[in-house]
């Protein structure tokens, strides 16, 4: 009895040491552990910046949050996520948007997140060289809203706006989260990925950040293109408030100043113009399926925070309404 006994700690013992060495396998993934907040920075009354640790990709992620004095619990929150260069370059709501001025006094919480430069918002299959890991959907549905929620003791109210490159992934992030956000914006970008423009867009973007856009959902033929498609998978918005906007791509005075209007014709021009056909067709696709929805289309107005800013604050009354601000 000794000798079996004896051979059964021993079994335990090897086995323990192969669970250890094999622990990657048994140990839950990255993306299963609880988002952390990290750190609170309080840069006024109204604004803080919060980092958030992403177990998803093992790194933290800044966030300014836009908030009533004192912090009242009980709001509703909006996300509005940046552009190509994820406002890691400076160039963001924050800075460009005016939402520190149009948001001061409203009953809500403002998150503006600093990461996903280049990405495309989304999880990507493979690491990538130049970005790193990617896992933006993750990030952007479950670890940050849940960080949020928990910090600021919100009442579970979300909507979620993106522009130029992030507005059709916000679309898709939407639909792929359909119990988070109640209300969608989606601000002069590209909706869709596998029509031609919608294929280039996610092509080229990944393209200028040094990535290889093939590391994101493989080639043209992997499925994860089709179901990130926000014109393909449409109808599964149907219940939501859903905002689109593009302008014509020709200058003029929502552009903004004299600089902002001469910028808009080398280049900005181009890329409105391909964001008003692309948001022209998800919002041609959503009449199709009968889906409720506002699509404003300015006479004027090219790919310039002037646009943005303007498109922002027409969609808010709609936006409140959805996620029920006071």
């Amino acid at each position: 009895m000794r000798r079996i006994a004896h051979s059964r700690r021993l079994l335990t013992v090897a086995l323990a040491a192969v669970v250890a060495a094999i622990g990657l396998v048994v140990s839950p993934a990255a993306g299963d552990a609880a988002a952390r907040v990290v750190g609170v920075r309080e840069i006024s009354p109204r604004i803080s910046l919060i980092s958030v640790y992403s177990p998803a990709m093992d790194r933290v992620i800044d966030s300014h949050v836009l908030h009533p004095v004192g912090k009242p619990a009980g709001l509703p929150s909006f996300y509005m996520l940046p552009g190509a260069g994820g406002a890691e370059d400076g160039i963001s709501w924050y800075n460009n948007g005016g939402v520190k001025e149009f948001f001061a006094g409203k009953q809500v919480n403002v998150v503006l997140p600093m990461g996903g430069r280049f990405s495309m918002m989304t999880n990507w299959q493979h690491s990538d060289p130049m970005l790193g890991v990617n896992k933006w959907q993750t990030f952007y549905t479950r670890e940050l809203p849940d960080a949020i929620d928990r910090t600021f003791r919100t009442s579970g109210a979300n909507a979620l706006s993106g522009v130029s490159m992030s507005a059709g992934p916000a679309l898709d992030l939407a639909i792929q989260a359909p119990d988070r956000f109640r209300a969608v914006a989606a601000y002069s970008g590209c909706p869709g990925t596998t029509d031609p423009l919608g294929r280039l867009s996610n092509t080229v973007i990944p393209l200028r950040g040094g990535a290889n856009p093939f590391n994101m959902w493989g080639f043209y033929d992997n499925p994860d293109w089709i179901k990130h498609d926000p014109v393909v998978n449409a109808g599964k918005l149907r219940g939501k408030t859903i905002f689109l906007s593009a302008g014509s791509g020709l200058p003029g005075p929502i552009d903004g100043g004299p600089r902002e209007t001469l910028g808009g014709m080398f280049g900005g021009n181009v890329i409105e113009a391909i964001a008003l056909s692309c948001t022209s067709n998800m919002s041609n696709r959503l009449n199709a399926l009968g889906i409720n929805h506002r699509f404003n289309h300015r006479p004027d107005g090219t790919h310039s925070w002037g646009l943005f800013s303007a498109d922002m604050r027409l969609s808010w009354p709609m936006i409140a309404r959805a996620i029920g601000v006071r």
